[in-house]
């Protein structure tokens, strides 16, 4: 007869085996979180970036099947619960997508554009921060204008 501790080393092996191991711990994750996610806790507005940035990981999370880390983004940041639509956020972005491009979330697009944009001009795009997201100083340290 097997005893307890071999039973478990077969069952996490199995379950390893079967890839489901990792999935079944990201849903516990997802499920705790949202047991202990206070509801009644006001979260801050979603700003119109924000709300761009959060759906394009999500559908970077959804297309690579880390389902249950997207359903914690979308619990978590307040994001709506029925994904962007597609079409809209190519357009918000200011991006043309051909039907190869479809295939695969716009974040890889962006990536591509950038990565070989590299090559033909040799320089760095110059960013700057977004007018409607607050700085995030280090706590404890003031700006200027503080």
């Amino acid at each position: 007869m097997a005893t307890i501790t071999e039973l478990k080393s077969a069952l996490r092996e199995t379950l390893e085996a079967r890839g489901v191991l990792g999935q079944l711990k990201a849903r516990i994750r997802a499920e705790v979180f949202s047991a202990l996610d206070d509801q009644s806790t006001p979260r801050p507005p979603l700003s119109h970036e924000n709300l761009l940035i959060n759906e394009l990981i999500r559908e970077y999370l959804q297309f690579n099947k880390y389902q249950y880390t997207a359903s914690v983004l979308t619990a978590e940041s307040g994001q709506p619960e029925v994904p962007l639509d597609r079409e809209f956020m190519a357009n918000e972005l200011n991006v043309a997508d051909d039907s190869s491009a479809k295939a695969v979330p716009l974040l890889y697009g962006l990536l591509h554009h950038f990565l070989s944009s590299k090559e033909e001009h040799k320089g760095k795009l110059f960013l700057r921060g977004s007018a409607t997201v607050p700085s995030q100083e280090p706590h404890g340290h003031r700006t200027v204008e503080s």
